[in-house]
């Protein structure tokens, strides 16, 4: 069974800057990692894999740094990977990013199954993994907990709803997006971390991939940051002690009026 993951590499969340005229994230000089809900679904395609046979294949949008989310996947047993990296993809949002990484998959060729990660955790928006399904016109299962069963064109897992969970079934090849409930990502092995360190993933440019220049990067986001600024600071809080609740109630009320709030 041959199955591609699709990763990204993201910015340390506590370290994320805006770049104020193009209202993008700066990413030069700012730590990353690789997105965590990519790791459980690397961490899915290896279980897969070490079930069935096969192989897995990464695959990530970025610029060259990115090479070193790719081996941090490559340290945890992913066969291969590689690096779709152009200046034509900066800027992109999810429906540009989700047309770049289905031309990069076009370009792999036959592929039984394609995880991502529920979402991304800089843009938290999980689109990329329905948006590529439609680039694809392949199935999508989103919010994935269990994989009960996997085999030569077919697939049944449990998806995440505010109810409980469902229960689908679909054929194969489809794409996939996994919740982190679903396992718990390994750890990178010494000779994994060995192999990682000698690595180098292809980096295919957008003539490498054939895409349409109009549909990537900024000129083919159809969204973008108009503006992006730090929030005022509210007034300090006020806490009410006490032990009987009704009185605290009634000064709350009272308060409350006060601001005119309510009448």
């Amino acid at each position: 069974m041959k199955i591609i993951v699709c990763v990204k590499q993201v910015p340390d969340t506590t370290n994320v800057r805006i770049n104020q005229k193009t209202g993008t994230m700066e990413r030069e000089g700012v730590p990353a990692m690789v997105n965590p809900y990519d790791l459980y679904a690397v961490e899915e395609a290896l279980r897969i894999k070490e079930q069935h046979g096969g192989s897995v294949t990464a695959l990530s949008m970025g610029p060259p740094q990115v090479q070193e989310a790719l081996r941090e996947v490559i340290s945890m047993g992913v066969d291969e990977a590689s690096l779709l990296t152009d200046r034509a993809f900066a800027g992109a949002d999810t429906l540009a990013t989700s047309y770049t990484l289905a031309r990069g998959l076009e370009k792999i060729g036959e592929f039984d199954l394609i995880f991502c990660g529920k979402q991304a955790v800089d843009g938290d928006t999980a689109q990329v993994g329905p948006e590529l399904a439609e680039h694809l016109d392949l199935p999508f299962i989103g919010f994935v907990r269990r994989i009960r069963d996997v085999r030569p064109g077919f697939i049944c897992a449990e998806r995440m709803t505010d109810e409980g969970a469902d229960v689908v079934e679909s054929p194969l090849p489809a794409v996939v997006s996994v919740v982190k409930e679903i396992n718990e990502p390994r750890l990178p092995s010494l000779r994994g971390k060995m192999r990682a360190k000698k690595f180098e993933a292809p980096l295919w440019t957008a003539a490498d991939i054939g895409v349409d220049a109009k549909r990537i990067g900024l000129p083919g986001s159809p969204t973008w940051v108009a503006r992006s600024f730090t929030p005022e600071p509210r007034g300090r809080g006020e806490i009410l002690d006490g032990e009987d609740s009704s009185v605290l109630a009634l000064e709350l009320a009272r308060k409350i009026k006060g601001l005119g709030v309510c009448t």
